[in-house]
């Protein structure tokens, strides 16, 4: 018996000095010599296994085995942060499980659609302290992209518009040009039918329709009569504390601006608002219709037409005037 139970603790305790050695090998930096950093990004929803995998595949720690094992008995893995992180081949398992436990460098903006470039520029002031003035300098109306974006606490007004810009361009590909370019619209030209249709849409459903609208009215020379290009010449509405005013009076119609589509003929000098995806892929997608005229209820819901008779009748029935 005594024999036995001298085996069995001989085993154990050779298991318990293999599992040591495997140990401290295994939370060691890969490279201590290597001081280089990688930017290493923790996406929302990944688990501790799965960053243990990405980490490794990157060659920036020996085993994620062990980096999950710190993570599930070290307290790690419920504190991960969502971000980016600054992380070194010659830094040890703990040092870098700690790492990711302690803030990012980047923060995370969100632009939502239709929100014009003024609108982006008070966010990125609000969040990273960048200028509106340095942002507003460089930004391009229309290709900032919508998006949710991990952008460094650090950056310029330069490269956070290169960050929008690259996003617009990864998303508006070639395809979507060509499919552009057959309904004879050049990229400015679709941007700037999408943003209308994003500001003047509250439901994906209804943004196809006022796209044909659209295009219908410039295919036979017709004005456009789009509010929201008026309320992008207006401006910033200091007592609504909107750059969007919300009713249009008669000295509104008649203002003398380029973007005013009540008194000029075809599309404004450029876009009004960032468009999303689904509203540069209803202009592109716009069925064929004979529709001339739409209302929007006070629900949002677009209700077209194809004469002005039709119309009015829309604006009595839905709008009560």
């Amino acid at each position: 018996m005594k024999k036995k139970f001298y085996i069995l603790f001989l085993l154990l305790f050779i298991i318990g000095i293999v599992c040591y050695l495997w140990w401290k090998q295994a939370i060691l930096g890969i490279n201590p010599a290597d001081k280089t950093f990688t930017t290493f990004v923790i996406r929302r929803g990944e688990t501790a296994r799965t960053v243990a995998e990405r980490l490794r595949s990157l060659k920036l720690i020996r085993s994620p085995v062990a980096f999950f094992l710190i993570a599930r008995f070290g307290g790690v893995g419920d504190n991960l942060q969502v971000g980016e992180f600054n992380i070194s081949p010659s830094m040890d398992l703990p040092l870098i499980a700690k790492t990711l436990t302690h803030g990012t460098s980047d923060t995370w903006i969100t632009i939502p659609e239709g929100w014009r470039n003024e609108e982006i520029a008070l966010e990125l002031t609000q969040k990273l302290s960048i200028p509106e003035s340095e942002f507003l300098k460089k930004a391009q109306e229309g290709y900032m992209f919508p998006d949710t974006y991990l952008v460094p606490k650090e950056a310029s007004a330069a490269s956070v518009v290169n960050i929008l810009l690259d996003n617009f361009h990864s998303k508006i590909g070639p395809g979507i040009i060509e499919q552009a370019a057959k309904k004879g619209l050049n990229i400015n030209q679709l941007i700037t039918i999408a943003s209308l249709v994003e500001r003047e849409g509250r439901h994906d459903g209804d943004r196809p329709v006022i796209a044909s609208v659209i295009l219908n009215r410039l295919n036979i020379g017709m004005k456009l009569d789009i509010d929201a290009t008026i309320q992008f010449a207006l401006g910033y509405q200091s007592a609504e504390k909107t750059w969007w005013k919300k009713n249009l009076t008669l000295d509104d119609i008649n203002l003398n601006s380029a973007y005013n589509t009540y008194k000029n003929p075809g599309l404004p000098p450029g876009p009004i608002a960032n468009p999303g995806l689904q509203s540069i892929m209803a202009v592109i997608n716009a069925p064929e219709t004979d529709y001339l005229y739409y209302i929007s209820d006070s629900q949002g819901e677009i209700h077209p037409a194809e004469t002005i008779e039709e119309h009015n009748a829309n604006i009595a029935k839905y709008l009560n005037k």
